[in-house]
């Protein structure tokens, strides 16, 4: 005679204590007993990132010259080779929305960016409409029963001009949502509860984590719990107090530097780089635990004329994308592409080595990384860089340069993206099909 003797946990336990709610990530013991993973229902879905950058790259240093499997990774794609088996590099795609009636560089620039996830022409006149963006359209079916619909995050802080540029999600044609940049206020919106700023401004003053509040629930739990699921429920509020250590610590630095820096807001390193990491860190813990199936990243806003330390350019990031067709300006400015390119590879990283039901983070995301821009000297929107990784559950084989006929409208990407989630829609955008090859 067999005995059953496993605890049953809903998918969607929380721990909850003062001014916290702590989502807990995927466990075997949420299934019941005698299930195996693999079962309609028993995975978590498939979650969607889509992270965009201004001012395109230098095109004959980031496009393979070869297209299906085995492609030679360019110097701009090299930092990603390690990640080959999961990354599809998508060619000949445009934005023709992005063309408008006027035709100046800013309006260029900002078409950019409202056209990246909306495949929308933009109108500001009397007031801004755009499109509903791919993120948002895959929130209302896929983000429904999850604690956040949707999670939208920048790199650069800051607020710049005009209605288009600041964002790249759209929740409705006239609703652009903010991009929040501050991992502090990522953090609590994440694991605080919305109803007790007092108590937990006083934690933060105290030094006190989070989980402080909830130690008594996680031991309880442990109690219960077979050795399996202890080891990834650790993991896992491990990393949740290592990230708030790190906020912690930046906080810190800030407040002893005494600095007037008014764009950079408190609880964002100095660093970019560790800001950057933070970023990703937030949104692997967010996925891990489903407290959100979908984010949204900019890493820069266009026209931005960022400097980044970790690199050897000093030139303005704008700046140098107008490199005037001049040699030397191009490969330096493929070399500041390689490097945004490159930050890639920690999240990749990340999303790999985080077990996620019968695979890892990485088998169950499908993440859009690209412009909407191709030459920003030229201000044009064909074709652009646009690649994807991950295995989206299964639904998306990796190791290609897809190659597409010239000029493909790059809503078909996102049609595909949205289908590839589960999410049946026929059209979006200016959509004229789906990409077959994906």
């Amino acid at each position: 005679m067999t005995f059953i003797t496993k605890r049953h946990l809903s998918r969607r336990t929380f721990l909850r204590g003062t001014g916290v709610t702590v989502a807990l990530p995927f466990l075997e013991s949420m299934l019941p007993a005698q299930t195996p993973l693999r079962v309609a229902g028993a995975l978590p879905k498939t979650r969607l990132a889509f992270i965009f950058y201004p001012h395109g790259v230098t095109m004959d240093k980031w496009l393979p010259a070869t297209e299906g499997p085995g492609f030679e990774y360019t110097p701009i794609l090299k930092p990603l080779e390690p990640f080959r088996d999961y990354i599809n590099v998508i060619s000949n795609t445009s934005a023709p929305n992005a063309y408008g009636a006027d035709s100046s560089a800013a309006a260029n620039h900002s078409s950019s960016s409202s056209v990246f996830l909306t495949g929308a022409k933009q109108d500001a006149n009397p007031r801004p409409v755009l499109g509903e963006s791919v993120d948002q359209m895959a929130a209302k079916v896929i983000g429904q029963d999850t604690p956040l619909p949707s999670l939208e995050l920048k790199w650069e802080s800051g607020e710049r001009s005009g209605p288009f540029i600041n964002t790249i999600s759209w929740q409705t044609a006239a609703s652009p949502l903010p991009m929040e940049s501050n991992p502090q206020v990522i953090f609590e919106k994440l694991f605080g509860d919305g109803a007790n700023e007092a108590e937990r401004k006083a934690r933060r003053q105290q030094s006190r984590s989070i989980l402080d509040s909830v130690i008594e629930q996680i031991a309880s739990m442990n109690a219960q719990l077979p050795a399996g699921d202890r080891g990834r429920l650790t993991a896992y509020l491990d990393d949740v107090r290592e990230i708030e250590r790190r906020i912690e610590k930046s906080e810190k630095q800030m407040a002893a530097a005494k600095l007037d820096v008014p764009d950079t807001p408190t609880g964002a390193p100095e660093n970019l780089d560790d800001h950057l990491k933070m970023l990703f860190d937030l949104q692997v813990l967010a996925f891990r635990a489903e407290i959100t199936r979908i984010t949204t990243l900019m890493l820069a806003h266009e026209l931005s004329n960022a400097v980044f330390p970790a690199t050897n350019i000093r030139d303005g990031f704008h700046n140098l994308s107008h490199h005037s067709s001049v040699r030397a300006n191009m490969d330096r400015f493929a070399e500041l592409n390689a490097y945004h390119h490159g930050t890639l590879v920690y999240f990749l990283n990340k999303l790999k080595t985080t077990p996620d039901g019968d695979g890892n983070l990485l088998d169950h995301s499908l993440i859009l990384f690209g412009s909407g821009m191709s030459n920003s000297n030229e201000h044009n929107h064909n074709p652009l860089p646009l690649l994807l990784a991950g295995g989206a559950s299964g639904a998306v084989k990796g190791g290609r340069h897809i190659r597409l006929a010239k000029d493909t409208t790059h809503s078909n990407l996102l049609l595909t993206i949205l289908h590839k989630a589960g999410v049946r829609a026929e059209k979006f955008g200016d959509s004229t099909g789906i990409v077959e090859q994906l």
